[in-house]
């Protein structure tokens, strides 16, 4: 896991963020018995997705990885391996 960048991003952390923030909101309004609330914090759940989403098509987010990069990257780890002996 460690050589990967899953989730690494603005893109990401700032859907993450966001969510986690209405989550919190819902969370406190269910508690309180405020409908209305509650609703209110689904909405930022649903929020967050969305500025996430945006921008990630801004170019904030991790690039979708090509059939060549992949195919090289498989390549690197066969030489690598075959270095090592493994």
């Amino acid at each position: 896991m460690a050589g990967s960048a899953h989730g690494h991003t603005p893109a990401a952390w700032t859907g993450v963020i966001i969510s986690f923030i209405g989550f919190c909101i819902a969370g406190v309004f269910m508690v309180a018995a405020n409908v209305p609330g509650f609703w209110a914090g689904i909405g930022v759940i649903v929020l967050g997705g969305v500025v996430g989403g945006a921008m990630k098509i801004a170019g904030l987010g991790m690039p979708k990885e090509s059939a060549d990069v992949a195919a090289a990257r498989e390549a690197a780890t066969a030489r690598a391996l075959e270095k090592t002996g493994a």
